[in-house]
This record gives structure tokens, C-alpha cells and sequence, in this order.
């Protein structure tokens, strides 16, 4: 995009602008969002045998379309985007919560875990199938009544045994009702062992003798996702550990740092979404002689949410930048999650006031995103863990003295 002054004969470039080939990659996977994705949402939503089909099929068109894993590495084959470049693109397949399972990407933290950290034979097993959209994982790091903010707290132990190692424990809050394999985080070393050498990570196959499915969680009345595990003597072999014996939580930050990062991208695209509805509605709807949108208090729904979305986008372009360029990027993710996740249930809040009831039944989309929003503020760890441990980060260098300079921004 230019801006050609008549005066001067320079041509300014708008700093804010996309790349053609990012733009028009967008365009392509909001296209398919729009036409194969929103309709067929009502029955991926069922968690039904119909809805599981429904998803091969989506994903198969995906791939025809040369959509499908578009954030993955180009050795995983991707098309090996910086994650500042897929920031656009994520926002277009999180428009809907099953246009990152339907897109191939849903599972990206999964697979590059394992490739970078599991052994050969565990990625030769599971990779593959991983990528191409043919096996579901899940990974276990919650535990029921454990502080989940505090993972030092977690009792889930595995022993070295004759197999291997054998696991026991509960996990829960994770997403694996139909998963293939979990990676579960386990203590493996003796109280008093330094936090960062004391846990180690499995990958348990979830048809290992041991390992059941306690029950079902329903979130916020939403069901088919999360369930609570057990683990009861689950044997795997040293092979199937992920990474160095006692170094779990490292490869555990490195996915948060990204994790947190992409699901912030997906809760923009929610965002947005939402954004989008409402000015449809306001302008369809009219009372009192006039429609919606010329309403001052309406126009005040529409002001908040544009800059709460901007907002959001910003501090969230700023912190794949800051991953991508490969630094401990703690500050940067942690602001990028807590104001994306704010942005998406504030939009829908003020969606649901312009809907009025119809926005609080399934008629629309956004009842059930409404319903999913609020559990995003837990994710990854609590609002108040990120503010409170971003602002101690933030505040550090000032307590050296009044003549230090500082550069926050």
C-alpha cells in the first residue's frame, strides 16, 4: 500500500502494511474460514462420530487446497513462515476455534516438541501421523487439587523401573478425551532437588495398560474436550521420555513461550470475529425509528472494541517478534496472552449486549464463543500470575537508583 504525493514525487510506504504474499495467504485462508468452516461449525461442535468425519473431510480439502499446516517448519512440511509473518495467518484460522484442527496447525507445539526433543524412535512412531493431522495428542501438567500456577506442586511421580519407568498420578484440565498419546510432566527426582532438575516428560501412548480416563469435565457447561487422567503404574520405556532426565520444565518453556503466543493470535482471530458480528448487527437492527449503529452508547461498544483488538494485536505482534528472534521473551508473551484474552471476552461481552438474546442462545456463534472465552483468563497460567510476575520483571531495574535510565518500551 502507497501513498504517492503529488508535492515531494516521493512515494510513502505504509510501514503498517503486509507483504503481498502474506496478504494474499491470508485472504486464501479467511476465504475457506468463511465458506467450509463457519457452516459446518453446529456439528464439530457435537463431538459426535459425524463431527469427527467431518473434520477428515474438512482437513482433506485443507490439503488440497495447500492450506494445510502452514505455521509448521518447511523440514515438517510447512511453508516455514516466521511466526511474526504467521501472526496474520493465525488470526484468519482462529476466526473459528476448529480452524486451527481443520488447518493443520492446532497441533504445531506437539510436533515441534518432538522434533526437537524426542528421541529417534518416538518421532519416527508419532511424528509423521502428528503432522499429518492422523494422531491427537494431549499434554498433562494439571493436576486436581494443585495450584496450577505453582507446577512445583505436582505429586505426579515415575520411578525407573525394569520396563523403564512407571508412572503414577492424576492429571486433568487437558484435552484428552480421543488423544493417541499424552506428554505428561512427572517428578522424577527427590524432594529438595532444584525445581529446574527435578521433573522430566513422558510420552504415554493412551492405550498403555495403566492409564484411564477418570472423567469427563464439563467447562462452563461446554463438553467433549477436557478430562481428569489417571496414571496407575503406567510403564513406557526410557525411550519415550522427552528431553533430559530432569529437564522438563526447560522444554516446557520453550512451547509455553510459543504456545502462549499462538493462542493469542487465535484469540484475536476471535476477536475479530466477534468485532464483525456485531457491526453486521448493528446496522440490520433497528429500534426506536433508527438503526442500532446510531446509537451513542452502541457506537461506545464499537470504539472500546476496536482498541482493545488493536491493542491486543500489537503487544501480540511484539512478542512473536521477540521469539522469533529467539530471546527469553518472558515479558513480551505473558503481556501478549493477558490482553489478548481480555480483548476477546470484553468484545464478546459487548457482542452479547447487541445481540441481546439472541446473543445468549445458540442461534449465533457467539453464545458458545462467549462460553470458551472466559476459560481463556486460565490457560496458561492466570491473569494475576502474569501481572504480577511481569510487573516485578518490569520494576527490577528502577530499584538501583533514582539516575538509572531504564528502557522499558
Amino acid at each position: 500500500m502507497t501513498n504517492d504525493s503529488a508535492d515531494s514525487g516521493t512515494t510513502v510506504r505504509d510501514p503498517f502494511a503486509l507483504p503481498e504474499h502474506i496478504a494474499a495467504l491470508r485472504r486464501q485462508v479467511q476465504e475457506f474460514i468463511r465458506t467450509e468452516v463457519f457452516p459446518a461449525e453446529p456439528v464439530l461442535a457435537s463431538g459426535t462420530p459425524e463431527a469427527r468425519a467431518l473434520l477428515r473431510d474438512l482437513q482433506g480439502k485443507a490439503k488440497a487446497n495447500g492450506l494445510w499446516a502452514l505455521a509448521h517448519p518447511e523440514e515438517l512440511g510447512g511453508r516455514n513462515l516466521s511466526l511474526a509473518e504467521y501472526v496474520h495467518i493465525g488470526e484468519a484460522e482462529g476466526a473459528s476455534e476448529f480452524g486451527p484442527a481443520v488447518l493443520g496447525s492446532e497441533h504445531l507445539l506437539d510436533a515441534l516438541m518432538l522434533h526437537r526433543h524426542a528421541t529417534a524412535p518416538v518421532r519416527e512412531r508419532w511424528l509423521p501421523g502428528l503432522v499429518g493431522g492422523e494422531v491427537m495428542p494431549c499434554y498433562g501438567m494439571s493436576e486436581p487439587g494443585r495450584s496450577g500456577s505453582d507446577p512445583s506442586l505436582m505429586t505426579t511421580r515415575a520411578e525407573t523401573c525394569d520396563g523403564g519407568w512407571s508412572i503414577r498420578g492424576r492429571k486433568w484440565f487437558s484435552r484428552g478425551a480421543h488423544a493417541d498419546f499424552i506428554t505428561v510432566m512427572c517428578r522424577t527426582e527427590p524432594l529438595g532437588v532444584p525445581n529446574g532438575q527435578a521433573f522430566t516428560m513422558f510420552l504415554v501412548p493412551t492405550d498403555t495398560e495403566g492409564f484411564s480416563i477418570v472423567r469427563e469435565l464439563s467447562v462452563l457447561g461446554t463438553t467433549g474436550d477436557h478430562v481428569e487422567m489417571a496414571f496407575d503404574h503406567v510403564v513406557v520405556p526410557d525411550e519415550y521420555r522427552i528431553g533430559e532426565r530432569g529437564k522438563g520444565f526447560p522444554v516446557a518453556g520453550e512451547r509455553l513461550d510459543l504456545g502462549r503466543t499462538l493462542r493469542a493470535v487465535q484469540w484475536l482471530g476471535q476477536s475479530i470475529r466477534a468485532f464483525d458480528l456485531m457491526g453486521h448487527r448493528l446496522h440490520a437492527r433497528s429500534a426506536f425509528g433508527e438503526p442500532l449503529a446510531a446509537k451513542q452508547l452502541m457506537q461506545q461498544h464499537v470504539f472500546d472494541s476496536y482498541t482493545d483488538i488493536q491493542s491486543a494485536r500489537a503487544q501480540v505482534l511484539r512478542a512473536a517478534a521477540a521469539v522469533d528472534a529467539g530471546r527469553r521473551a518472558y515479558v513480551e508473551v505473558a503481556a501478549a496472552k493477558v490482553l489478548a484474552s481480555r480483548a476477546l471476552c470484553q468484545v464478546l461481552d459487548r457482542a452479547v449486549q447487541v445481540f441481546g438474546a439472541e446473543g445468549l442462545i445458540d442461534d449465533t456463534p457467539i453464545s458458545r464463543m462467549y462460553r470458551r472465552a472466559r476459560a481463556t483468563r486460565i490457560y496458561d497460567g492466570p491473569d494475576e500470575l502474569h501481572t504480577h510476575t511481569v510487573a516485578k520483571r518490569l520494576l527490577k531495574p528502577f530499584a538501583t537508583g533514582p539516575d538509572t535510565v531504564v528502557e522499558v518500551f
